[in-house]
């Protein structure tokens, strides 16, 4: 009677130990792209939500007749017009045309929460108002700037011209400097 020895299969703990540090040193090197493509999600969907906020305010207007305001707010419980925008903004139907929200007569259309991840916001107006024909009020031409921690490199812009729809900014655009 002869006993059958058979040869284990499996990895050695120096297998193993070579296999989980070049794990580990991989994972090192995607970290800082992983990190970017956050950054960089984050960044698009905030441009997406204020251009949404734009375009509601633009479209509103044309279809109730009425000027319709978008305003920058750090007090959206309120809301009242005022803060950085950054801090949030809202869209409302200003009845009394006086592009301040008035609690009881004014309708809001949305509000938009303060900015996630440290991200700014820069725009040299207080407030958008749309008339009714689809014009931004005013006569102005502007620029939102909205930078992360990257800073300038990686900045996004959205141009709001007082005869047009908003649009991106492109390299030819200038933009403001980020904070």
């Amino acid at each position: 009677m002869s006993i059958k020895r058979h040869k284990n299969s499996g990895f050695t703990l120096l297998e193993l130990m070579i296999t989980l540090a070049i794990a580990a040193i991989l994972s090192s090197l995607a970290a800082p792209s992983f990190t970017d493509m956050i950054k960089d999600n984050r960044m698009t969907t905030q441009y997406n939500e204020l251009l949404a906020s734009l375009s509601i305010a633009r479209s509103e207007a044309i279809k109730r007749g009425i000027a319709v305001s978008l305003c920058k707010s750090n007090d959206l419980a309120t809301p009242l017009c005022g803060g950085n925008w950054h801090d949030g903004w809202f869209v409302f139907v200003d009845q009394d045309d006086d592009g301040v929200f008035d609690v009881g007569t004014d309708e809001l259309l949305r509000a938009n929460s303060a900015l996630s991840g440290g991200n700014t916001l820069n725009y040299g107006e207080d407030r958008i108002r749309y008339n009714p024909d689809g014009l931004a009020l005013g006569g102005f031409n502007g620029t939102f700037t909205l930078c992360d921690d990257r800073g300038d490199s990686d900045r996004k812009g959205l141009i709001v011209s007082n005869t047009v729809r908003a649009r991106k900014a492109i390299a030819a655009d200038a933009l403001a400097g980020c904070p």
